[in-house]
């Protein structure tokens, strides 16, 4: 029990740290008030205790505001000129759920207090009050806010289970991969991970940062060739209001979102020489400034980079900074190929298969794969590696519905015929051979694997040779075959 409670405090501990650190970023305040001495006093007093304040006037001018801008927190009078405090608050609500709206009003009573809550709003206040009471109830408010993002994020990441455990594999190539990433995780050097399309870089990525002291900050992933290059920029960095058209206010970058977290840049190649030169000065010195912006904003960012180009090569081309190059591969993490860890497929297959299994309706845990689709699968090259198996066995699955066991019928038709060669020699003796007993031989084998691939059913037997089934039929009548299905 006491190392329970101990647990249990420590969560707790890591959640208010987490919640400071959030705190910690300015918030971006509307204030609505249409008497403009109380309204400037006001404002000042909170750009004093550190929020950003934009005013407001009227309710007209709010919803206007609102409509191209979204904001942290909205303190509002209920009795404006036009729109109404109700109006405002339904408006920011409707268009931000996560936005606070504290109601303050000169005519206050029990039933537009409950009314303005039961609509949403955070909380209540009336006039004549003071500025400390005001700023306790925005605080507290955003406090909530705050707390609630921060245990909705924590428990996505716990339901997705991220960690060493989810890199599936015993061959030699994956025991040295586990090795090496236990003994980076817990540092903060930069990491690129190298490896074809498909081998799991960003699943790595996020085994790294679940194990890392990092783990209960924001895992951020930006794939850079998924976005033009006119907007990549402004997605790393951000953008002010005005900056480029569309920019109808302003937005905060990929970096800005993973501080004191991990930023996972996949395809890092296709970065252009301009941004290449920007994201060098934020790995040297840890800063940068939005698009159209001159203020620089200071991060505390754990970069893990991946590509499948081969950088070295674009160094010496000269497509690709040596100096970045060098500070992104300070601990280098490659992936092997699917086809230079077959013994690994097999539990590979398992891990889908369980997976699908669980979340099929009705479900589905013990499914297996047959022998011998299973050594289809072991012979097959993997060009999209563990990705294009995962992909298979999600086919093979749903093409297999109500079945306990998936066989060979359930994969690819190209994967089929490449595993469907027979083992036979060709070579010619010395004493010479008869042919018609060799290609008889040869006949018998084929058919004889077809049949035991769909367990003796002539229609999809004669369709993995390419034969009609009367064909088949013939030729399993001259062969002697008496124990096969029909169909």
């Amino acid at each position: 029990m006491p190392a329970a409670r101990g647990s249990r405090a420590r969560k707790v501990c890591q959640n208010i740290d987490a919640l400071a650190q959030m705190l910690e970023l300015p918030k971006h305040l509307l204030l609505v008030e249409d008497e403009a001495a109380l309204r400037t006093a006001t404002a000042l007093r909170l750009r004093d205790e550190g929020f950003l304040v934009d005013e407001a006037e009227s309710g007209d001018a709010a919803l206007e505001r609102l409509a191209h801008f979204a904001y942290d927190a909205v303190v509002t009078d209920l009795r404006l000129p036009g729109a109404s405090g109700t109006d405002i608050l339904d408006a920011a609500l409707g268009r931000y759920p996560d936005i606070v709206v504290i109601v303050v009003t000169g005519y206050g009573t029990v039933k537009d207090a409950v009314a303005a809550i039961r609509l949403g709003a955070a909380d209540f206040i009336t006039k004549p009050f003071q500025f400390d009471e005001l700023l306790h109830v925005l605080r507290a408010a955003l406090e909530r806010r705050d707390l609630r993002a921060e245990n909705q994020y924590l428990r996505q990441q716990l339901d997705r289970r991220y960690g060493f455990e989810g890199l599936i594999g015993r061959s030699a190539a994956m025991r040295e991969l586990g090795t090496l990433l236990e003994t980076v995780a817990p540092t903060t050097s930069t990491i690129l991970v190298l490896g074809e399309t498909g081998t799991g870089k960003e699943l790595v990525a996020r085994a790294i940062h679940q194990n890392s002291p990092r783990k209960h900050q924001k895992f951020v992933a930006l794939n850079c060739s998924a976005v033009p290059e006119t907007l990549l920029e402004a997605e790393l960095f951000g953008h002010v209001k005005g900056a480029f058209t569309g920019a109808i206010g302003p937005r905060q970058g990929r970096f800005e979102a993973a501080h004191r977290g991990t930023l996972f840049l996949d395809e890092v190649g296709t970065m252009s020489a301009a941004l290449q030169s920007k994201l060098l000065r934020v790995l040297q010195e840890r800063m940068f400034e939005r698009v159209g912006d001159s203020q620089s904003i200071k991060v505390d960012v754990r970069v893990i980079a991946a590509t499948n180009s081969d950088l070295l090569r674009m160094v010496k081309a000269g497509t690709f900074r040596e100096d970045l190059y060098y500070r992104l591969n300070v601990i280098q993490v490659s992936l092997p190929p699917l086809r230079d860890r077959r013994d690994d497929i097999p539990l590979l297959v398992q891990h889908f298969l369980r997976r699908l299994g669980e979340h099929s309706t009705p479900p589905r845990p013990d499914v297996t794969l047959t022998q011998d689709a299973l050594r289809l699968l072991m012979a097959y090259p993997w060009p999209g590696n563990v990705r294009e198996l995962e992909n298979v066995i999600e086919r093979a699955f749903t093409l297999s519905p109500g079945r306990t066991q998936i066989d060979a019928t359930a994969l690819p038709p190209t994967m089929r015929a490449a595993g469907a060669d027979p083992d036979v020699s060709l070579a010619l003796p010395e004493e010479g051979l008869v042919f018609d007993e060799v290609i008889a031989r040869i006949e018998r084998d084929l058919i004889t694997r077809a049949l035991e691939r769909t367990r003796g059913n002539r229609r999809q037997a004669s369709a993995l040779l390419g034969l009609k089934r009367t064909t088949l039929v013939e030729k399993l009548k001259r062969l002697g075959y008496t124990d096969v299905q029909r169909e």
